[in-house]
């Protein structure tokens, strides 16, 4: 295919030409690692899913929404997907407490200074009438109450519906109008009535659909990336303000973690600044390097011909930090490779609507691998939970950290002996159905909240029933 001929020619971040516009027929650009022998496909097969299908239909004695008895303002914080969790949660405390639920305002002010509104990333008009069975949603708050006095509450994190019914609710008796400061982590994982659970799922994967152009855009995407033949998404977090947060400096030059850790010192609402980057990687707590990537990509078995989908932002320390994955993997696409700059120049200067592009390939891709578990990776592995348990591999950093490291040290060679250490880590971790691991043993307060896996993470069994359930009912969603 010449593809190390081009790599000489072309950085990885230079357009290859996009397969619309290209002269070939899309099946020439077809590799091998996309349709290889028997071990080819193993490598690709998904794990079992055991029969388990979506089911999120209320119970029969699930009511319609009651009168409501205000209006409930939400702030939505963070990045795209911490955004998409919270107002999903947002959605259920406004069932749990009667409120009509405005249409909630995106962050236009954290690190991605991204003006989006609510309709310039998700389908306000689906997401309105989808959940008219469970809240009555506006668009905006009724003239007359524009100016009226609003209880204004950090709602607790990981709370669960005593807090909502008893405290947030009692605030109605004074105000008319509550506003959600915050949106994320509001909600607690377990231990909510099952249809306040199953809400939250219809909200997030049924009624929380993107923009329509995002959805389009997303869905061309994913048709050019299959035009490779069957592709890997990788979420490589590698960009500057990860490396920054987490104190993590493997590979980079001393000017590079100095600058990071500048940047650490300097982001107030960061509030770990002394951080050992030794000690922080050999605990697996940093993402894995491109050059690692390659490494653990090569030892599970997949050829230098896979395709392999970008979904990351700028890679820090510029086009010579992919050099090393690049040349074990030549075929590297992102959203930039695969569509013009005409194409992308609607949602170019917004962050969440980019993000958005590769959260859909990324889904829809065959096998998802992200290099470090942040709210996109989690995001992503929970939706491909409930689309019927879609290849998910998760790299264990703690312990391929410890191979790479006597690969360094010369003490052990890539080949059989690191492909068949890699390969029987990773058996239990692609993916295969699990109940949701609950808090860690011996852990009190909040940390034992935070120590549990995250709703949207892994919905079953919340939201998932095996096919031949008794308590499967005649509304059972199925894809």
């Amino acid at each position: 295919m010449g593809y190390q001929k081009l790599r000489r020619e072309r950085s990885w971040t230079q357009e290859y030409s996009p397969p619309h516009l290209s002269e070939d027929p899309p099946n020439a650009h077809k590799l091998n690692g996309a349709n290889g022998s028997l071990d080819s496909e193993k490598l690709w097969k998904p794990p079992p899913n055991r029969d388990y299908v979506p089911c999120v239909a209320p119970s029969s004695s699930y009511a319609s929404p009651p009168e409501s008895r205000g209006y409930l303002l939400v702030d939505a914080n963070g990045g795209l997907n911490q955004m998409r969790a919270g107002i999903c949660d947002m959605v259920a405390v406004a069932r749990i407490i009667n409120a009509t639920l405005v249409i909630p305002e995106l962050d236009k002010r954290s690190l991605w200074q991204d003006s989006s509104n609510f309709s310039n990333v998700f389908d306000e008009d689906h997401f309105i009438s989808s959940l008219a069975n469970d809240v009555k949603i506006i668009r905006k708050l009724p003239m007359e109450l524009t100016t009226a006095t609003r209880g204004v509450k950090h709602f607790r994190s990981w709370s669960g519906i005593d807090y909502y019914q008893e405290e947030i609710a009692s605030l109605w008796e004074e105000y008319q109008v509550i506003r959600a400061a915050k949106s994320d982590s509001r909600l607690a994982n377990n231990n909510l009535p099952p249809d306040i659970q199953k809400l939250r799922c219809r909200a997030c994967y049924e009624a929380l659909q993107f923009a329509p152009r995002i959805e389009a855009m997303g869905k061309l995407l994913v048709d050019r990336m299959r035009s490779y033949g069957r592709y890997i998404a990788l979420h490589l977090r590698f960009e500057k303000d990860m490396l920054a947060f987490s104190g993590c400096t493997h590979n980079l030059s001393l000017e590079e973690a100095e600058e990071l850790k500048s940047i650490r010192e300097n982001t107030t609402w960061w509030k770990v600044k002394d951080i050992d980057p030794v000690e922080q990687r050999a605990k697996g707590y940093c993402p894995l390097t491109p050059k690692e990537v390659g490494i653990f990509l090569g030892a599970l078995g997949f050829p230098s011909s896979t395709p392999l989908y970008i979904a990351s932002g700028e890679i820090y320390g510029g086009e010579s930090r992919m050099d090393d994955l690049q040349s074990r993997y030549p075929l590297l696409m992102n959203k930039e490779k695969l569509a013009s700059v005409e194409e992308l120049q609607p949602f170019i200067n917004h962050a969440s609507q980019m993000a958005a592009l590769d959260y859909i390939v990324s889904v829809e891709s065959d096998i998802f691998i992200p290099t470090y578990s942040g709210n996109m990776a989690r995001a992503v592995e929970g939706h491909r939970r409930f689309m019927g348990h879609r290849k998910t591999i998760l790299p264990d950093r703690k312990a391929l950290v410890r191979l790479f490291d006597k690969v360094d040290r010369g003490t052990m060679k890539e080949g059989r002996n690191l492909s068949n250490r890699v390969i029987e880590i990773h058996k239990r971790r692609q993916g295969s159905p699990r109940k949701r691991k609950g808090p860690i043993s011996g852990t009190k307060g909040t940390d034992r909240f935070r120590s549990e896996e995250a709703f949207y993470v892994n919905p079953l069994p919340d939201c998932l029933c095996r096919k031949e359930s008794p308590f499967m009912n005649a509304s059972l969603v199925t894809n």
